[in-house]
């Protein structure tokens, strides 16, 4: 036992390259990219789950750019395959898991659950470090970083620093946004409460609380009911009149009220409810999720006209496509429609200088903070987009480790260096191919199926009528031929994950739900031939059960010839390759997952004392032994 009559304070001091604030969707990324570019990085979350908006709390679906050809890659689907590899249910404790294993598992990343960022402190034009308190630990942590890295959606880091910010809606006029208000404002987007219903075989009475708010009829709730299911009640919307930071816990005891009386509602009251009568509450979240705060300002601020005219910035790092989703910041209190879509083109291009402080020389941000008018962040917040912008600047901060430069002197020196490395780790940047190394085009090719001459177009993608994949049936190979001996440090190919296919989370439970499958032509089972120079082919790797897109193989690889067989796809379709190439030096594999530990090893690892039973405990075993018990 140990009896203190002190304060007792666990202090400790972490010191890492980067530190990331927030483990959302684009701070997951990032913190990922950083450490597998050779960055020490810490990521801080203040929730037991990560995810943000897309986590268990919270359930928004992952949303991005329209188009049949246009979702988002690079580590965003390879988390998302995984998914679909190990949750066929869309069970969304599964999908948490999926998430905390990407962190946790990532060599060079030290993640931090259930901890908040309280403070910051400066030295100069630079963060030096960060302050945080971990709720289930009660520690109080000191993070000192070269770079730090804002994906917090609320933009913690310019509550507590000097780095220059903006809040609610730009007037019509300040940068001509046909879509903006006349006059500008502290209004923004507000929070939402989603819920997931499931449906049952026998019919579901619903008796609400009764605090829950009461919706008489369909004038109470004009434009926002559309069905019974199809979809996650987005529209349970209300705090963008408030301040969606300070006001939060009042936003979300109105959103909590709404949403029992929604379900109350649609149950109970609606002309639909016959339609309801067989759906019960499957969820309803306890943390809303937020839209729209602080964005910061940085070197460049992406309006409405740089959406509309495509983003063909010289600086891409990064794309969106989604519309300009402009919900109403009244939320359920307005009447009319709860959002305005304005068009956008899909894909449009967004710039390094939109990601990085203007006055704050070490700090980067990704997410719905970025360096953007509101017009233009009601596109760039979807989180897929944000998943894209967070891998960017991850990838950025191992640059400028790398290079001991700040952000902007990544945009100075080394802008090519990063582009190419996002294209390398399969981040499409539209208006950009990406160039095959030219050992490639020396060789003799021979493919089975169509198309083998797209395995070095510079396509990692198709595009609308038109097929940049080698296609062949199962068992079908690819071999290239050099006249001379080469030695390749490793290869890297990326495959077809149909990127037509969303990936998304459930939204509703009926009761025929269609099951996450991975997708159909994706190469399940492959092997990698050599020939060494005698016309005889010697199998040098084998890889079942794949589940990637991009495969990155460190295997050094000496010969005349080399053959890719795809031994079989994941479906009935034919599996489909977009491209080979030479690994780049230096890298290894993505991400090294520990191997599951078996029981008794667990056991046999802790002192044999420490499972010995307490005196007392043993005693009163054996009495109870003497009386039979």
């Amino acid at each position: 036992m140990i009896e203190r009559s002190s304060p007792h304070r666990v202090e400790e001091i972490l010191e890492t390259d980067v530190c990331v604030v927030g483990g959302g969707m684009s701070g997951l990324c990032a913190a990922i990219a950083a450490a597998r570019g050779g960055a020490k990085t810490v990521l801080i979350h203040d929730r037991p789950v990560l995810g943000g908006n897309a986590s268990s709390e919270v359930r928004m679906w992952i949303c991005g750019a329209h188009g049949r050809h246009n979702k988002e890659t690079g580590i965003l689907e390879e988390i998302q395959l995984e998914n679909l590899y190990r949750n066929a249910g869309k069970d969304f404790s599964i999908w948490d898991s999926v998430l905390w294993g990407h962190a946790v598992h990532q060599p060079n990343l030290t993640l931090l659950l259930n901890t908040t960022c309280i403070d910051a402190s400066m030295e100069g034009n630079r963060i030096a470090e960060v302050q945080a308190w971990q709720l289930t630990s009660q520690i109080h942590f000191s993070v000192r970083a070269s770079l730090f890295v804002d994906s917090s959606g609320d933009s913690i880091l310019a509550a507590t620093t000097s780095a220059l910010h903006r809040i609610g809606r730009e007037a019509r006029a300040e940068f001509g946004e046909g879509i903006a208000p006349t006059l500008g404002d502290d209004r923004t987007m507000g929070n939402s409460l989603l819920l997931q219903i499931h449906r049952c075989e026998e019919e579901q009475p619903f008796t609400p609380p009764d605090w829950a708010t009461r919706f008489e009829g369909p004038e109470d709730v004009p434009h926002r009911m559309r069905g019974v299911s199809g979809h996650n009640f987005w529209w349970i919307e209300l705090g963008g009149i408030q301040d969606t930071l300070i006001d939060s816990e009042q936003i979300r005891d109105d959103l909590t009220r709404s949403a029992y009386g929604v379900w109350d509602y649609i149950k109970n009251v609606s002309p639909e409810k016959e339609r309801a009568a067989k759906w019960a509450l499957h969820f309803v979240g306890s943390l809303p999720g937020k839209r729209e705060n602080r964005r910061y300002v940085g070197d460049y601020m992406l309006t409405q006209h740089d959406i509309e005219s495509g983003g063909a910035f010289d600086d891409v790092v990064a794309y969106g496509g989604w519309s300009m989703d402009d919900h109403h910041p009244a939320g359920m209190l307005f009447p009319g429609a709860p959002t305005i879509f304005h068009p956008a083109p899909s894909p449009y291009g967004i710039p390094y200088r939109s990601l990085y402080s203007k006055n704050v020389d070490n700090l980067l941000f990704a997410g719905r903070n970025i360096s953007a008018t509101h017009s233009a962040m009601s596109s760039t917040r979807v989180m897929a987009t944000c998943a894209v912008m967070g891998q960017a600047v991850g990838t950025a901060s191992a640059l400028c480790i790398r290079h001991n430069c700040f952000p902007r002197g990544i945009y100075q020196l080394h802008l090519a260096e990063l582009q190419q490395t996002l294209m390398d780790d399969d981040c499409w940047l539209p208006g950009k191919l990406r160039q095959p190394d030219l050992r490639w085009f020396d060789a003799r090719l021979q493919a089975d199926g169509e198309g083998g001459e797209r395995l070095l177009d510079g396509w990692e993608r198709d595009r609308e009528e038109e097929a940049h994949a080698w296609s062949c049936a199962s068992g079908g190979s690819v071999e290239f031929h050099w006249r001379e001996e080469q030695s390749l440090p490793g290869l890297r190919l990326v495959l077809d994950s149909d990127l037509s296919l969303a990936k998304k989370m459930a939204f509703d439970y009926p009761l025929k739900a269609r099951e996450h499958a991975m997708p159909k032509a994706l190469a399940r089972d492959l092997a990698i031939e050599l020939d060494r120079g005698d016309g005889q082919w010697e199998r040098v790797m084998e890889l079942r059960d794949n589940r990637k897109r991009l495969l990155e193989l460190p295997l050094p690889l000496r010969g005349t010839g080399l053959r890719i067989v795809l031994e079989r796809s994941w479906g009935e379709e034919d599996p489909r390759l977009f491209s080979v190439d030479t690994l780049a030096k230096g890298r290894d594999d993505t991400i090294q997952f520990t191997p599951g530990s078996r029981w008794k090893d667990v056991v046999a690892s802790v002192d044999p004392k420490e499972l010995e039973p307490p005196d007392t405990l043993a005693k009163g075993r054996e009495a109870r032994q003497g009386h039979g018990a």
